[in-house]
């Protein structure tokens, strides 16, 4: 991501609906299908600003890995130096099979490889072990924010399920999130590219990026948690989950 967009996400990850509802429905599901134990340790890739793997560290060891100068600034400031992990080459300089955990929240969808990136997961995890991402969907969805996001992809539930093979993990659970706003989102995006097609200057704010008033950020975000929670399986969403534990 552009320098800027870390300092964005830093002002209001703390609070907004989607951030925080991502965090807690990702810590909801590791602590649900494997409980956490104070020796277990978490590889939390594409860390960003930390804020996930802080709010694992109460409940086991973290680390983090980042290769963005200035995600890595901001992980310097939070964490232990021995805690902050960079790529050697494309490997996660790390032992096989010396994780319980690994979480990539919306992380995919920036590397070119994303296979590659999921069998480096399978490699560092033990067996038993659970892989826990995040990744927008539905390139219907597909904007100038994810230009300016560096994505290669948006996905759909197939295409991220067979990243997981099913000789090498055990999905556990897979859905679309973020489905009651998907309408909102899609209308806005496709007035954005119009206003493109159509010359008319001027950005338009993103709503990531700033607060609602604080009972709609609150309403917002028990839907966005609660939903993400349920095993109906959803045909759309603005976002994908998925857990995995990797087989023996």
């Amino acid at each position: 991501m552009n320098a800027e967009e870390y300092t964005n996400l830093d002002r209001v990850e703390g609070e907004h609906w989607y951030y925080s509802g991502k965090r807690r429905f990702v810590r909801d599901w590791l602590c649900r299908v494997r409980p956490p134990q104070a020796g277990d340790v978490l590889l939390d890739c594409g860390a960003g600003t930390g804020r996930f793997a802080l709010e694992m560290q109460p409940l086991c060891r973290v680390l983090v890995l980042d290769d963005h100068e200035e995600a890595l600034r901001l992980l310097r400031t939070r964490f232990k130096p021995e805690q902050i992990l960079s790529l050697s080459g494309d490997t996660v300089p790390l032992p096989d099979g010396s994780l319980e955990y690994v979480t990539a929240l919306d992380v995919l969808e920036h590397v070119p490889d994303d296979a590659a990136v999921v069998r480096g997961f399978h490699r560092l995890l033990k067996p038993g072990g659970l892989a826990a991402v995040t990744v927008p969907a539905g390139m219907a969805l597909w904007s100038d924010w994810d230009v300016a996001l560096h994505h290669f992809r948006r996905y759909h539930r197939a295409q991220l399920a067979a990243l997981f093979p099913m000789e090498a993990w055990e999905i556990v659970y897979v859905n679309y999130t973020n489905v009651l706003v998907y309408p909102a989102v899609w209308a806005v995006r496709k007035w954005r590219a119009l206003r493109r097609r159509l010359g008319w200057s001027g950005p338009a704010a993103r709503t990531e990026d700033r607060l609602p008033p604080r009972w709609l950020n609150g309403l917002l975000r028990s839907v966005f948690v609660g939903m993400a929670k349920w095993h109906v399986p959803f045909h759309f969403g603005v976002s994908l989950v998925l857990v995995a534990r990797r087989r023996s």
